[in-house]
């Protein structure tokens, strides 16, 4: 791929120069952005989306449900296959089918086709974010790959809180089929310039994880009762559903494949689930504080709309401008975390950040009965940019910790983290509403006090990844 002309100068192999570096996170920041909105994008139309298609609230959650599933169970499988066929097919393959299913979750006439639609999607969406860490990397020289990493990590905060303020703006003046009709021209847009700004794999004498049809229908069963039992807990609390097979036992079930599908995997050289980059301390560490931090920041995000309108009595419109600092927070700060990579220690900066995010969660937690609102806003402020503070550091050590010719599997597990510690958090979340069921205000704040702990455990981990030079 050319290139184009150069406005500085970049070493031979080592990242992309300008201007074909910033064209090819243009591409990055964009496929990225659709993907991770469309996880929430929806959630505000589906009362409406029930009531069009003639379905109820439990058939519509599955509008949600399929596209976190789909793109849950193939990450890692895509993320391999990125090593073996290159991370630029596998993008724009993505990319493609993303677009092509939105087409289909447009025109649907019915729940099960919208459905359909909607794992399509997620399949395509799983196609980005297996791989645009891998891509980052090559995109950018060893020396600024921290404010590639810092620019991926704001784009993923920044998409994941806009969902809700994106839909409502284009449901207040069409309806619910234009959610997904505004993905066609981006996509069509991003593949044709995907085409010609992303690099390609560089040679490598190593390939990627073999594909194993066994190995790979064990990881979508494995992810697959995880999820549904996190979902169902997450529904229905603790009680027994379907002829008394609750969630708990799909939970239960889901670790006893993982148990046989991981002991498959730890015999291989380059192993489907990377098990090879877990014995590497470093990558075992930031992993760590992933589904750490993941964990008590979905704890938090659950917790808080309960506790501001429940227990605090406050309006939608007041409760979605008081948890907005909290996004805020974290665009602001995410820059800066980009500049500190290199400076100091990531291990240091992720122990840091989240010492501030556990301090905002536990000034949540502690908040009095009818608090002022800049009480509220300076905690969501601490949150926002402890997290921030963390997640650039910690994606960074867990890309660069992988070999070259693995950083698909890294670029992989850095979207599986973020996914099984938010299926953690809500399944952590219904229990405490199971076992406290009213909503005065106590089982929010346990719930804020648990994701602090979450957020402690997490920075131990960060930091203890200093001893290793890291």
């Amino acid at each position: 791929m050319s290139a184009g002309p150069q406005s500085d100068a970049v070493a031979p192999g080592d990242g992309l120069a300008q201007p074909a570096r910033r064209q090819a996170m243009r591409v990055i920041i964009l496929g990225l952005m659709l993907a991770v909105l469309d996880t929430s994008l929806v959630n505000l139309a589906l009362p409406d989306i029930a009531r069009l298609l003639q379905s109820n609230a439990a058939e519509s959650v599955w509008v949600v449900n399929a596209y976190q599933l789909a793109t849950l169970v193939v990450l890692l499988p895509l993320a391999a296959l990125g090593e073996r066929w290159g991370y630029r097919r596998v993008y724009l393959a993505g990319i493609a089918l993303f677009a092509v299913a939105s087409v289909g979750a447009m025109l649907a006439q019915s729940m099960a086709t919208l459905v359909a639609a909607r794992a399509l999607q997620g399949l395509g969406a799983a196609g980005v974010m297996a791989v645009n860490a891998a891509l980052v990397r090559l995109i950018y020289p060893r020396a600024l790959l921290g404010q590639g990493m810092a620019l991926n990590s704001l784009v993923v905060a920044t998409a994941s809180m806009a969902g809700p303020t994106v839909a409502a703006a284009i449901l207040s003046v069409a309806s619910w089929p234009w959610l997904f009709a505004m993905n066609l021209p981006l996509g069509l847009y991003i593949g044709w310039l995907g085409r010609r700004a992303l690099p390609c794999n560089p040679p490598s004498a190593h390939r990627g994880a073999r594909f194993s049809a066994p190995d790979v229908l064990l990881n979508g069963a494995m992810f697959t009762l995880i999820f549904l039992g996190g979902s169902q807990l997450g529904v229905r609390g603790l009680a027994p559903v379907g002829g008394g097979l609750s969630g708990a036992w799909l939970l239960l079930a889901g670790l006893a494949v993982g148990v046989v599908y991981l002991w498959r995997q730890w015999r291989l050289a380059v192993p489907l689930f990377p098990v090879d980059l877990l014995r590497i301390p470093v990558f075992a560490l930031s992993m760590g504080s992933s589904v750490g931090a993941f964990c008590a920041q979905m704890l938090g995000f659950l917790a808080l709309p309960f506790l501001l309108l429940e227990a605090q009595g406050r309006s939608h419109l007041e409760a979605g401008l008081l948890i907005t600092a909290w996004p805020l927070a974290t665009a602001m700060v995410a820059p800066l975390a980009g500049r500190l990579i290199g400076r100091y220690p990531d291990g240091l900066l992720g122990g840091i950040g989240m010492a501030v995010f556990a301090a905002g969660l536990l000034a949540l937690g502690l908040l009095p009965a009818q608090p002022a609102d800049w009480n509220v806003v300076w905690r969501m402020a601490l949150c926002g940019a402890g997290f921030a503070l963390f997640q650039s550091p910690n994606n960074h050590t867990i890309v660069t910790s992988a070999p070259l010719h693995r950083s698909g599997a890294a670029s992989g597990m850095l979207g599986t983290a973020r996914l099984t510690g938010q299926t953690l958090g809500a399944v952590l979340l219904a229990a405490i509403f199971a076992l406290r069921p009213g909503h005065d205000g106590s089982s929010e704040s346990l719930a804020l006090l648990l994701a602090a702990g979450c957020a402690v455990a997490a920075g131990v981990c960060s930091s203890l990844r200093v001893r290793q030079g890291r």
